[in-house]
């Protein structure tokens, strides 16, 4: 199944029904977001911290550079990333909608 496949096309929710994982990268959970992450390119240290630990996959390494950024589409605004950042690289702020 490639990333853009919706995995519920044809699911039939019976008891004790189990979705398939990663089902995030075809449902872009970004747009009731109440907070965003903003990085602070200068303190990041490009460890890889908030990509590890993002449930939604949002978190990616810049190419060609040594921080990271996020992909909104994707983004839920849970703050876990800017929790586990070891040099506080990452706010959370408000969305402007």
């Amino acid at each position: 199944m490639s990333q853009t496949d919706d995995p519920y096309k044809n699911l039939t929710i019976t008891t004790g029904a189990v979705a398939e994982p990663n089902t995030s990268r075809t449902n872009k959970t970004g747009s009731w977001r109440q907070f965003k992450p903003v990085i602070d390119v200068d303190a990041c240290i490009g460890c890889g911290q908030c990509d590890t630990y993002c449930p939604d996959q949002a978190a990616k390494p810049v190419e060609g550079e040594d921080f990271y950024g996020f992909d909104l589409d994707y983004c839920k605004g849970c703050g876990i990333c800017a929790e586990v950042c070891p040099t506080d690289a990452i706010e959370m702020i408000r969305e402007e909608k």
